[in-house]
């Protein structure tokens, strides 16, 4: 049996209603994918609905080296927007045939975790994973949908980034693959030049890419992912672009462009 970790977020989430062309895709690679014998976890952000709520309610985006600064009252918009994602997510796999069960990190304490503090406040480390909330609901035959809500040990929300909760559950799973679908397609040596994709990098590479800032804002913590995910048993780190159709597939497959981070 194989294991897949997939995340979802960025733009590939702009269309989230039962007849998401993007979401049926997903749901039927992923029927694919178990039809041949792969599990797979669905984790999602939600970072634009997080935004359309924050400004509806008067409340300002705030972000610190990629990650959303989150004090208690954000924190409460946070998990309402991640949520709302999640039910219309899980809602929309169903109607496709994928048999699916919305949670978040906080059911069955998947995601335990704590606040960064200053300047993040209630934004999240890298938490560790109860893995049997995940292969149960496999044994049973659903594929998991998880928000990247996890709790710290008194029981307080925290808001991990998506990235950064897949990459500690391909982690803790020992996945054959963590697949991170945005709305970007590569990494880039360089930010601003997009002839400067990169097809394959080393965990080196990666590390240089941070240390110089060339791997910034929302691809800091998707590059860290990938890293805290090889180093903790995950087999491989693909990257690509979710707002294409079959982008899973593709992604798989290398039929489009990729990064792919090796150890």
């Amino acid at each position: 049996m194989k294991r897949l970790v997939v995340k979802i977020g960025g733009h590939a989430l702009d269309s989230l209603g039962p007849d998401s062309v993007l979401l049926s895709d997903l749901a039927m690679d992923i029927v694919q994918l178990s039809n041949a014998g792969t599990k797979v976890a669905l984790v999602h952000g939600g970072g634009p609905q997080i935004a359309d709520l924050l400004k509806t309610v008067g409340v300002e985006s705030r972000f610190h080296e990629g990650l959303r600064i989150t004090d208690h009252v954000t924190m409460g918009y946070v998990a309402m927007a991640l949520g709302h994602v999640n039910l219309l997510i899980t809602a929309a796999l169903n109607r496709s045939g994928l048999a699916s069960v919305g949670l978040s990190g906080a059911d069955g304490s998947l995601f335990c975790s704590t606040s960064l503090g200053e300047p993040w406040l209630r934004a999240g480390a890298t938490p560790s994973v109860r893995t049997e909330v995940v292969t149960t609901l496999w044994a049973s035959g659903f594929s998991p949908v998880i928000s990247s809500i996890a709790v710290d040990a008194s029981g307080e929300l925290v808001n991990c980034n998506a990235d950064t909760a897949a990459g500690a559950l391909a982690g803790a799973l020992g996945a054959d693959a963590l697949v991170l679908l945005s709305d970007v397609d590569q990494l880039r040596a360089d930010a601003d030049d997009p002839a400067s994709a990169l097809e394959r990098v080393t965990a080196d590479e990666v590390r240089q890419l941070i240390a110089s800032g060339a791997a910034r804002d929302g691809m800091r913590p998707k590059m860290i992912a990938a890293l805290d995910a090889l180093s903790a048993g995950a087999s491989r780190i693909i990257m690509a672009n979710g707002t294409r159709r079959h982008s899973l597939r593709d992604a798989l497959s290398s039929s489009v462009a990729t990064t792919e981070v090796l150890v």
